[in-house]
């Protein structure tokens, strides 16, 4: 199998990216449990990525695989997801039963994190077609490259338990679970830099 090609996102490059994590996670647990109708799912989801993860573009780390069958959106040390934008979203598109649920996960993800300076990982997909192809630990392998240069934390919430595994072949350790009203689990993992 040959090694993939992983390359940065432009601008230009941002809604490309932000499809292929929303059909990469069209099956997640935790995505589907805010979205269950599907029509929802596609209409808000890509909002929720950029909100979440969508800072990555601008700071040259949101990295995708050629071809666009997958991509990861890491936040450098002292960059953090836009929690305004973020809390906008979820309240124009989560059904009000689910709403006050999913804000306290996104508030528990936001005490889980390391104290100490660390690359942050919202998101990382691979679409479903593409699966099985090492796209996921391309990009992993990539994006750990500076954790490691730098001797930096990385850190991670693994919102799919089929997922765990492949972090934790690239080092990451679970720290606990995060479960509120009736959200599926999510996993906190950090890594440490080698």
């Amino acid at each position: 199998m040959t090694t993939p090609t992983i390359k940065s996102a432009t601008t230009a490059e941002e809604a490309a990216i932000i499809a292929v994590i929303t059909l990469a996670f069209s099956t997640d647990p935790v995505a589907r449990w805010a979205y269950p109708d599907p029509q929802q799912y596609l209409t808000s989801m890509p909002l929720l990525v950029k909100a979440f993860g969508g800072k990555a573009v601008a700071q040259g780390s949101a990295y995708y695989v050629e071809g666009y069958a997958g991509a990861a959106l890491w936040l450098p040390p002292a960059v953090h997801p836009n929690d305004e934008e973020l809390s906008a979203v979820i309240e124009r598109t989560v059904a009000a039963w689910d709403k006050r649920d999913l804000l306290a996960v996104f508030e528990q993800m936001g005490n889980s994190h390391p104290k100490e300076p660390h690359w942050y990982l919202p998101l990382i997909g691979v679409e479903t077609i593409h699966q099985g192809h090492g796209y996921g630990s391309a990009l992993m392998q990539h994006a750990l490259l500076p954790c490691d240069r730098d001797q930096t934390l990385a850190y991670l919430e693994s919102s799919n338990p089929r997922n765990i595994s492949l972090y934790q072949r690239h080092g990451f350790e679970i720290l606990g679970t995060i479960q509120v009203g009736t959200s599926p689990p999510l996993f906190p993992m950090v890594r440490k830099p080698r």
